[in-house]
Formats: C-alpha cells, sequence, structure tokens
C-alpha cells in the first residue's frame, strides 16, 4: 500500500484522479462480483469462480512479489468459493448476499467503535502514561474532586435542559405554522441554525454575549439592549451558574429546528380522520393537541428527544469554543479532551467511560422503543 501511495505521488494530478476512481471502480466490482454473480447457479458462473480462484492469486502475486500471500490468497478463495458453489446449487446464496453487505459495516463497527471502547475502558484503570495499573484510583479522582463533579453536575443540566426545551420549542412551532402561508419560509428560518456548525455557531453567540467595560461601546447585541435600557453591561460567560445555562441556549437554538423538521413531518402524518373525529366531538383546540396529536407523534417524540439529549451529553464544540471550560461551565467531553491534551491519558479515559454510562441508558430506551413500535406494526 505504501509503494502503491508513493507511485501515485509521481503522477500528474489528473491521473491521479482516474487512478483513484478506477481502484474505486474495481473494489466496487469485486464487491458486486461477490454479491450477485459468483451466488448464481449453473455452469457459466461455476467457470467464473474457479477463473477468480486463478486470477486472485496472480495478482496478489503481482502486486505484493510474495508467494506466501499468493498462496494464502489461493486457500482464502478457495474455501470461500467452495461454499459459494455449495450454496449455488441450492439457491441464489442469499447468505452469502447477506454477509456480503454486512461485513463492511461489521468491519467498520469493530474497528471504528468496539475496539477503541475496550482500550479505553483498560485505559481508566491506569497511570498517565498507561504503563501501570492503578485500579479505580483515576474514578476516585473525579468523584472526590468538587470541580470534576461539578464537570458532571454540569453535563446532566444540559441532558436536562436542552432537550425538553427544544423538543417543546419545536413542537410548538411546528404545530403553530402547519398548513399556514408562508409555512416553508418559517421553518426555512428556524432550521437555518441547523447548517451552521457548532463552532460556527459558538463564535455568533459569544458574539452575542460579549462585554465591554462600562462607558465603551457595546460590539455585543444583548450588553447593547441592555445599555440602550440603562443597565449595566453583563459578563454572561463568567455569571457562575447562570454561565452553562447561556451555553445552554446555544445548542437549543440550534436543535430547534432540528425538532421542528422531524415534528411537523410527524404531525402531517397524523391520520385526518382522527382529527375530525375529535372536532366533532366537541373539543377544543388544546384538547385536540393533547389528546390526538401528541398521542399520534409520541415515536417521533421519543427520537427527537433521545437524540437531543445524546448531543447533549457530548456537547464539546459549544463549551470548547465560547469558555473552554474556564467559570465553571465545563462538562465531561471537555474535560476528557482537556485531560487528554494535559497528557493524564488514564484520566481522560476515565471521563470517557463515565460518558459512555452516561450516554448507555438512553441508547437502550431508543432501542427499546424502536422494538416496540416493529412490533405495533
Amino acid at each position: 500500500m505504501a509503494d502503491f501511495l508513493q507511485w501515485l505521488s509521481t503522477l500528474n494530478p489528473w491521473l491521479e484522479i482516474v487512478v483513484i476512481l478506477g481502484v474505486f471502480l474495481a473494489a466496487i466490482a469485486v464487491v458486486l462480483f461477490f454479491i450477485e454473480i459468483a451466488p448464481r447457479p449453473g455452469r457459466l458462473y461455476t467457470i467464473l469462480r474457479l477463473v477468480a480462484c486463478v486470477i486472485g492469486p496472480a495478482l496478489v502475486l503481482l502486486i505484493l512479489q510474495s508467494w506466501v500471500e499468493a498462496m494464502i490468497a489461493a486457500a482464502v478463495l478457495g474455501i470461500v468459493f467452495f461454499f459459494i458453489d455449495q450454496r449455488a446449487r441450492g439457491g441464489a446464496g442469499s447468505l452469502f448476499v447477506l454477509v456480503g453487505f454486512l461485513t463492511p459495516a461489521l468491519g467498520m463497527l469493530i474497528v471504528g467503535l468496539i475496539v477503541p471502547s475496550i482500550q479505553t475502558l483498560f485505559q481508566s484503570f491506569m497511570n498517565s502514561r498507561g504503563t501501570a495499573f492503578v485500579g479505580l484510583d483515576n474514578f476516585a479522582w473525579i468523584f472526590t474532586n468538587p470541580a470534576n463533579v461539578r464537570i458532571i453536575v454540569n453535563t446532566i443540566i444540559w441532558v436536562l435542559i436542552a432537550p425538553v426545551v427544544s423538543t417543546i420549542a419545536g413542537l410548538a412551532y411546528a404545530y403553530f405554522i402547519d398548513k399556514s402561508r408562508g409555512e416553508k419560509y418559517y421553518k426555512i428560518l428556524v432550521f437555518t441554525p441547523m447548517a451552521i456548525s457548532f463552532v460556527g455557531a459558538s463564535i455568533i453567540w459569544r458574539f452575542m454575549y460579549t462585554v465591554r467595560p462600562e462607558g465603551a461601546n457595546q460590539i455585543g447585541f444583548l450588553n447593547q439592549v441592555i445599555v440602550w435600557f440603562g443597565g449595566t453591561p453583563l459578563n454572561f460567560l463568567a455569571v457562575d451558574p447562570w454561565n452553562t445555562l447561556f451555553l445552554i441556549v446555544v445548542l437549543i437554538w440550534i436543535q430547534t429546528g432540528f425538532a421542528m423538521v422531524f415534528l411537523s413531518a410527524a404531525i402531517k402524518g397524523v391520520p385526518t380522520e382522527q382529527l375530525e373525529a375529535a372536532e366533532l366531538d366537541g373539543t377544543n383546540a388544546w384538547q385536540k393537541f393533547i389528546n390526538v396529536v401528541v398521542p399520534g407523534i409520541r415515536p417521533a417524540l421519543i427520537v427527537v428527544l433521545t437524540t437531543i439529549s445524546i448531543a447533549s451529553l457530548k456537547v464539546f464544540d459549544i463549551v470548547r469554543t465560547m469558555t473552554a471550560g474556564a467559570n465553571s461551565t465545563s462538562v465531561v467531553a471537555n474535560e476528557m479532551y482537556t485531560q487528554f491534551k494535559n497528557f493524564e491519558a488514564g484520566r481522560s479515559a476515565a471521563f470517557a467511560v463515565i460518558l459512555f454510562i452516561l450516554v448507555t441508558p438512553i441508547v437502550i430506551y431508543n432501542a427499546i422503543q424502536l422494538k416496540k413500535q416493529r412490533e405495533a406494526h
């Protein structure tokens, strides 16, 4: 692979694009061969499988210049195509189609999630350099340090406030503008923050909260409004504990658009017959909303709440960009990065494990609800 990349770097940039596209198409062709062509019954496909058993090892020998790798490739291909051939005699090879589709996803899941999770778990019981086992010392340091306890409390505050407020605001907005004139423009207005990255949104709100000394020109919008009404400029990001709430406002501003779009689609899916029946029963708008609309969109509400809850637990960009955790505003994800940057890998891993423990119940609850929905349908 290193030789190939080195050779690729010597080519003309336009030729590099052609080569990369060619390699990509070749990979797609191999995947399609194993999924669509190889498992089919018939003499033609049996011959194709035999040819592949010869061409595969030959290519390995040509590329790697190693007889050992070529023999290993021949053995692997021989075994694979033997079972494919046996399967093809009895049907279309659905087992290999399933394996073909799932293997890449499972491979990435193992490499990108499962293995790092296990490594992080072990690292949380090691010292800062990962050279000695220290047991629960890292966790003891977290839960006996008042500043660290405050970090965990801040994270819980985020997950209690941001999802609820975002969902309520998004639901109210979606319901009241449903089928109104200019509905799409109102939705675009609220959804626009979702198109901004967390860092970009944080910079915007940092300017909103910016404070200058009293008597100086205020460049922060909120402080300018306060001055217009005769008040004293306020350093929003330094007022403990309210500064955490001021940071949560940023996430609410972003996620309300997501909640609005998702719930608006769910509201449009509520059967018209149920709404008309409620009107015939003499219910007012509030009763119709509570007794018909909300139960009808309950699955969507659960998805929105759990999605925003997970985003709240993992929030990092907003805190890092606006305060870097100063003035008692840090959260678990931010502190995990801070400890890692300070070469405290064990403590950083311990924070990561705590974050995983906090996220797990939400994920399990979401999975249970999705299972119930499938069973209901």
